[in-house]
């Protein structure tokens, strides 16, 4: 085994708490970051992890609700980051004074955005590119469950990713190694446009989104827009842990849509299954935030900057942007796929 670590994870959610948890399960000192009512309530009960059908519990960890107080636990040799992207602003907010101290931060966030800001306030030096692709359910709060192993990537930019690879696979995360960092990230970014907005947006699972040929069109075209503004900037689309993205790329780019559909509702039922996508958990809970901003929306947005038309992810960020803050009825689309479909330039 290689030599313990000293982690902390910034974020105890879903992907926080599985890797963190898988980690320390493993021999390594890990120390996890939330926000204080919910570091008080670990505090008390503690993380599970369901894997394999086995409840393990972890212990002896230490729970910290700010970033002074992680460092007095410290020196750390890593951060993983793992927060969704709408709270990296005031995350890095609380980082900065202590920039100096603060760890190599590995970003296991969704989207294209968060490492640039990171390294805003900690530098080149001090920022690893990742991702996950494994699929989890967080049935409460400190219990995880691994619903498929598929991996982690990491970038190999920095001299800890061979040694944080090297932990994570012996800890059961399957890591992978990714020289082009952007590729690694835009990938993963393809995945998650798939059947999430327009699920929020119609309060329909992505069964039902993928049946319906004009919502699977839609999906295609978003995707297509995704990629084109890939390819503008000469990024090119990878597999990454037990997710053939290449494939889905080809199917969306080259085949008929008929022929594609079958094809793409199978996979995507065994993905996600009769589970709800994360945007429409996220508009559902009330918490008045959303990812898509930093999906669909830095899709319209580069592609902008690029000449590139994205009417579909313009459309999908602006609306689900507009429900998740009020200035739409939630019930503006429930179940009116043709009504939405019309906003459509």
């Amino acid at each position: 085994m290689s030599a313990p670590l000293k982690i902390l994870v910034y974020g105890a959610g879903a992907i926080g708490t599985y890797v963190g948890g898988s980690l320390a399960l493993n021999g390594h000192e890990v120390t996890f970051q939330e926000i204080p009512q919910a570091a008080e309530y670990l505090r008390e009960n503690g993380f599970r992890l369901n894997i394999d059908g086995q409840t393990k519990t972890i212990i002896g960890s230490s729970i910290t609700a700010s970033v002074k107080e992680s460092l007095e636990q410290g020196p750390f040799d890593v951060c993983v980051f793992a927060l969704k992207s709408y709270d990296t602003e005031a995350a890095l907010k609380q980082i900065a004074p202590h920039s100096t101290d603060f760890p190599p931060i590995l970003c296991l966030q969704n989207g294209v955005e968060n490492e640039a800001a990171i390294t805003e306030v900690l530098g080149p030096d001090k920022v690893i590119a990742g991702t996950v692709t494994s699929a989890l359910g967080k049935p409460g709060p400190g219990e995880v469950t691994l619903e498929r192993l598929r991996g982690v990537g990491i970038a190999t930019n920095h001299p800890l990713s061979r040694k944080l690879a090297e932990a994570f696979n012996e800890a059961g995360l399957n890591a992978q190694l990714f020289r082009n960092a952007a590729a690694m990230k835009w990938s993963k970014l393809l995945t998650n446009l798939l059947a999430n907005a327009s699920s929020a947006i119609l309060d329909m699972p992505p069964g039902e989104i993928f049946a319906n040929p004009s919502l699977y069109k839609l999906e295609i075209m978003q995707l297509r827009e995704a990629l084109a503004v890939m390819r503008a900037q000469n990024i090119p689309v990878v597999d990454l842990p037990g997710t053939p993205v290449r494939a889905l790329a080809f199917a969306a780019r080259s085949l008929p849509l008929g022929i594609s559909r079958p094809l793409l509702t199978r996979a995507v039922g065994r993905g996600r299954g009769a589970k709800m996508p994360s945007f429409h958990i996220d508009l559902h809970s009330g918490r008045g935030k959303s990812e898509v901003g930093w999906l669909n929306g830095v899709v319209a947005g580069i592609g902008k900057e690029l000449s590139i038309k994205t009417p579909v992810n313009q459309l999908l960020a602006e609306t689900l942007s507009q429900l998740t803050s009020g200035q739409m009825p939630l019930d503006k689309y429930q179940h009116k796929a043709k009504d939405f479909l019309r906003q459509l330039p």
